[in-house]
């Protein structure tokens, strides 16, 4: 599954995180991080999906297309 721009900026600003944050907790260059969110390329499929697991781990739920639009939001404390 993928990411869009958007969903990977609004998950950041939801749990705090730095693009420096995410390099390093998906194991993916600073540079790949920031060219993905300024639009300049997509990374790669194995990057795109350590930066979507990297935040899905730190408790990022993230929402498909749905009519509305994708989205992000935090996952509920149990």
């Amino acid at each position: 599954m993928s990411i869009t721009v958007g969903q990977c900026r609004a998950a950041r600003g939801l749990i705090g995180w730095s693009q420096a944050k995410l390099s390093e907790a998906s194991r993916v260059s600073p540079a790949t991080v920031a060219n993905f969110e300024s639009g300049k390329r997509v990374p790669i499929a194995n990057n795109l999906a350590a930066i979507r697991s990297a935040l899905q781990d730190a408790g990022i739920i993230f929402i498909d297309e749905n009519g509305e639009g994708p989205g992000v939001r935090l996952r509920k404390e149990r």
